[in-house]
């Protein structure tokens, strides 16, 4: 099982969840389509050779973000990074992704 957390702005935040279930992840026990959201502020500068979603090459940008954490197994993860980068309106995703343990096998 994984943990998968990325950022996205909110024109875009049900498209991409709605990509990333459709994928397989967000399913715990007999429940699907859970996930954690929290609203904040990004901040990013496009650098020369970008082609931003938002702002402009050189400026820094910010720019209010849903930061969604949700679980995915092990079979559903390579699909559902495939439907989060086509979801997703930046060049760039920014996402982190952790290998859970599962304490019953410690």
């Amino acid at each position: 099982m994984f943990k998968l957390c990325f950022f996205v702005p909110d024109s875009h935040l049900e498209v991409v969840k709605q990509a990333i279930f459709d994928a397989g992840a967000g399913r715990i026990g007999d429940y699907d389509r859970c996930c954690w959201q929290t609203l904040g502020t990004g901040q990013f500068r496009p650098l020369d050779g970008a082609n931003p979603h938002l702002g402009q090459v050189g400026e820094v940008e910010r720019v209010e973000e849903w930061k969604v954490e949700l679980v995915c197994e092990d079979d559903r993860i390579q699909s559902t990074l495939m439907a989060l980068r086509k979801a997703h309106p930046y060049e760039e995703v920014a996402y982190d992704l952790w290998r859970l343990i599962d304490p019953d096998k410690l």
